[in-house]
C-alpha cells in the first residue's frame, strides 16, 4: 500500500536527520571526558572538534556528483555505513591521528546525508506530503540534538555514581566518552539497513532512461493511476532539451538563465539561515545566560530547555508547512529572530555600555599570565592557580577591596561582573566572572583592647576562614587547564588581553534574555528550522538539483564556519551585543529574500516548480 510505504520512507529519511543531528551534537558530551584522560593538547582536541565540519565540507564538494552517479538510495546507504565505521575507528585504536580520521569519516557521513536524504524525500514524496516529510527530516535532526545530550547525561551520571562510590574514576571517564560513540552508532546501523528496502528515486531513473524502473518507483508510493501522470510530467518537462539535436542540446550548467535565479535563492536562503547565528547560539548559550545574569544551574538547564523547544516546535511546524505553505512560514519565522536577536542585542548593549576597561591599570600588576611548565605537570592536569608568577596572585584582584584599589571600580551590592579577554597561542579565549562583595555570617571582629582575648581569636579566626573560602571559590571558577604544546616538554599558557568590569546585570536581565533567546528558537524551528531544506530540494530544476544542492549546503556551511570562527573574537573585541545585531541585520536579508523573492511552492510539484522559473508558468 502506497500510504504504508510512504511511512516507512519516512521512518528511514527520518533516522538520516537522527544521524546528522547526533554527527552536529555528540562531541558535546564526550569532549569533557576526553579532555579529563588524554594529555591531547587544546589545539589538538579543537582539531577533534572541528574534523566533523571538514570532513562534511569535503563529502558535500561531491555529494551532487555522487548522488547523480550511483543515485540516492546507494548513495544514503553508503553514508549509513559511514557513519557506523566512524565509531570504531574513533573507540578502537589509540592516538590523535586515528580520533581525526574517525571523527572526518563522521563528517563525511553527515555531509553526505544533508544532500541526500532531503534531495530523496523531494523527488520520492507526493507534493502535498513533500513539506511534512522534508520536516520530518529537521524534526529528526533535532531529536538526534536531544539524544546525544541524553546520551552524555546518562554517561555524566554513570561517572559521578563512580566518583561518590571510590571507584576508578579515570577508568570510568574513558569508557564514558567511548560509550557516548558506541551508542549514537545504534541508529546508523539501523539506517544503513532500513534504506536496503526503499525504492530508489523515480526521477533519478527516468534521468538515466529507465521508465519501467521509475514507473515501478512511483507506483509503489503513489498507487497506478498517480504514477503515470507524474511520468507523464517527466516526459513533458524533457520534451525541450529531446527536440534539439545532440550537437545543438545545451549542456545542463549552474550558469543557465533558467537555473542562476532558483539557485541564488537557494544559496541566499542556505547563507542566511546560517547568519542568523543559529548553531552559535546552541553552543554558547550557557556562557550568554550566565552573562546576562542568571546563575550556573539555572543557565545549564537553560541548554535542555532550549533543545526541547526547539524538537517542540518542529514539530508544529511540521503539521503547518502544507497548510501555510512555506512562504508564509519562513516570514513569520524570521520575523520572529529579527524580534528576538534585536532583543538579546539591546540587553547586552545595555550592560556592555556601563563595563570599564581596567586592562591599562592591571598592566603594570600582571604584564602577562603566561608561566611555563615541565610536560609531566600538563599530563598530571596542572590548573592556572597553580602556575602564575609568585610574586603575585592574580586571583586576589577579585577581591572587591583589592578590584577598586587597582581599577577604582566599587563593587555594588549587588555584584559586579568582570570580562576577562586572554590569548593562547593565537586564539581567544573569554572568561566571565561574578564577583560580589563579602559577606561573613558575623561582622569583622575589632579588638576591644590592646591585648586581644580568646573570644577575640576564635572570632577572627572564624572570619579568616570564610575569607579563605570565598576566595577559593573565586579561584575555582577561574580556573582553566593547561593543553597547549609548544616547544619539546615546555607548555605556554594564557596572556591577558584585556580586564572589564561593570555592574552585573540582575535576574530580571536574565530573564529577557531567556525570553528573547526562546523567541528566537521557537520562530527558527517554525520556519527557517524546517523550510531551508525544502528551499534546498524544491528550487532547484531536476537536471541540476544534486549538483545544485550540494553547491548551496557547501556554501551554507562555509558561512557556518565563518560565524562559530568569528564568534568569540568579536565578543572579546566588541560585545555579545555586537554579534546579535550582526545576525539581525543577516535575518532582515533573510525575510526580504522570502516575502519578495520566494514563490509559494506548497503542492506544487517539481515540475511545476521548475516551470515557474523557465517563465511557463506562475506560482502564486
Amino acid at each position: 500500500m502506497p500510504s504504508l510505504y510512504n511511512k516507512y520512507l519516512l521512518f528511514i529519511a527520518g533516522l538520516g536527520g537522527l544521524l546528522y543531528g547526533i554527527d552536529v551534537g555528540v562531541i558535546a558530551g564526550a569532549l569533557p571526558y576526553l579532555q579529563a584522560t588524554t594529555s591531547y593538547t587544546a589545539g589538538e582536541l579543537s582539531s577533534v572538534v572541528a574534523a566533523v565540519l571538514l570532513g562534511s565540507v569535503l563529502s558535500s564538494l561531491f555529494a551532487g556528483s555522487l548522488a547523480e552517479w550511483m543515485g540516492r538510495k546507494k548513495l544514503m546507504i553508503v553514508s549509513g555505513i559511514c557513519f557506523v565505521l566512524s565509531v570504531p575507528v574513533i573507540c578502537i585504536p589509540t592516538g590523535i591521528t586515528w580520533l581525526l580520521l574517525g571523527r572526518i569519516l563522521q563528517g563525511v557521513a553527515g555531509g553526505l546525508i544533508g544532500v541526500v536524504v532531503p534531495l530523496y524525500l523531494a523527488e520520492c514524496l507526493p507534493s502535498d506530503k513533500r513539506g511534512f516529510g522534508t520536516g520530518m527530516f529537521q524534526f529528526m535532526l533535532t531529536i538526534g540534538l536531544l539524544f546525544a545530550a541524553l546520551v552524555g547525561l546518562a554517561c555524566a551520571s554513570y561517572v559521578d555514581g563512580v566518583k561518590a562510590a571510590g571507584g576508578n574514576v579515570f577508568a570510568a571517564m574513558e569508557f564514558a566518552w567511548k560509550a557516548i560513540f558506541w551508542v549514537c552508532a545504534i541508529p546508523g546501523v539501523i539506517f544503513s539497513v532500513g534504506a536496503l528496502f526503499i525504492a530508489e528515486s523515480a526521477r533519478w531513473l527516468y534521468k538515466k532512461g529507465n521508465q519501467e524502473a521509475a514507473l515501478a518507483a512511483l507506483t509503489r508510493s503513489r498507487g497506478p493511476e498517480q504514477a503515470k501522470v507524474e511520468l507523464d510530467e517527466m516526459s513533458k518537462a524533457e520534451e525541450p532539451a529531446e527536440e534539439t539535436t545532440s550537437i545543438d542540446k545545451p549542456k545542463d550548467s549552474l550558469f543557465q538563465k533558467k537555473y542562476i535565479i532558483p539557485f541564488v535563492l537557494a544559496v541566499v536562503i542556505l547563507a542566511c539561515n546560517q547568519a542568523t547565528g543559529i548553531n552559535s547560539v546552541l553552543a554558547y548559550i550557557v556562557d550568554v545566560l550566565r552573562q546576562a545574569g542568571l546563575d550556573g544551574a539555572i543557565a545549564n538547564m537553560g541548554d535542555l530547555v532550549v533543545k526541547f523547544l526547539n524538537v517542540g516546535m518542529t514539530l508544529v511546524a511540521m503539521l503547518l508547512v502544507d497548510r501555510l505553505g512555506r512562504k508564509m512560514l519562513l516570514a513569520i519565522g524570521t520575523s520572529g529572530i529579527i524580534l528576538g536577536l534585536l532583543g538579546v542585542a539591546f540587553l547586552f548593549w545595555n550592560s556592555e555600555r556601563k563595563m570599564t576597561d581596567a586592562t591599562d591599570k592591571l598592566a603594570p600588576v600582571l604584564p602577562t599570565l603566561a608561566k611555563v611548565v615541565s610536560e609531566p605537570e600538563v599530563k598530571a592536569g596542572v590548573e592556572t592557580g597553580k602556575m602564575l608568577d609568585n610574586a603575585y596572585d592574580f586571583y586576589a584582584v577579585l577581591e572587591p577591596m583589592t578590584l577598586k584599589a587597582l581599577t577604582g571600580y566599587d563593587v555594588p551590592e549587588a555584584g559586579a561582573q568582570v570580562k576577562i579577554v586572554y590569548s593562547h597561542d593565537g586564539g581567544i579565549g573569554i572568561k566571565n566572572v561574578v564577583v560580589k562583595p563579602f559577606a561573613p555570617t558575623a561582622e569583622k571582629p575589632a579588638f576591644a583592647g590592646a591585648i586581644p582575648t580568646k573570644a577575640d581569636i576564635d572570632a577572627a579566626n572564624a572570619y579568616a576562614a570564610e575569607v579563605k573560602k570565598q576566595a577559593e571559590a573565586w579561584k575555582n571558577d577561574l580556573t582553566v587547564k593547561i593543553a597547549q604544546q609548544t616547544e619539546g616538554d615546555k607548555v605556554k599558557t594564557f596572556k591577558l588581553e584585556s580586564f572589564e568590569v561593570g555592574p552585573l546585570p540582575g535576574a530580571t536581565n536574565g530573564w529577557l534574555v531567556t525570553f528573547f533567546f526562546a523567541l528566537f528558537i521557537a520562530t527558527y524551528a517554525v520556519g527557517p528550522g524546517v523550510c531551508v531544506w525544502l528551499a534546498l530540494s524544491e528550487l532547484m530544476p531536476n537536471r541540476i538539483r544534486a549538483v545544485g544542492m550540494s553547491v548551496a549546503l557547501l556554501i551554507n556551511q562555509g558561512v557556518s564556519t565563518v560565524i562559530a570562527g568569528t564568534f568569540l573574537p568579536v565578543v572579546a573585541n566588541w560585545g555579545y551585543s555586537t554579534i546579535f545585531f550582526f545576525c539581525a541585520g543577516c535575518t532582515v536579508i533573510y525575510w526580504i529574500t522570502a516575502v519578495f523573492f520566494l514563490p509559494e511552492t506548497k503542492g506544487r510539484t517539481l515540475e511545476e516548480i521548475e516551470a515557474h522559473f523557465e517563465g511557463k508558468k506562475k506560482l502564486s
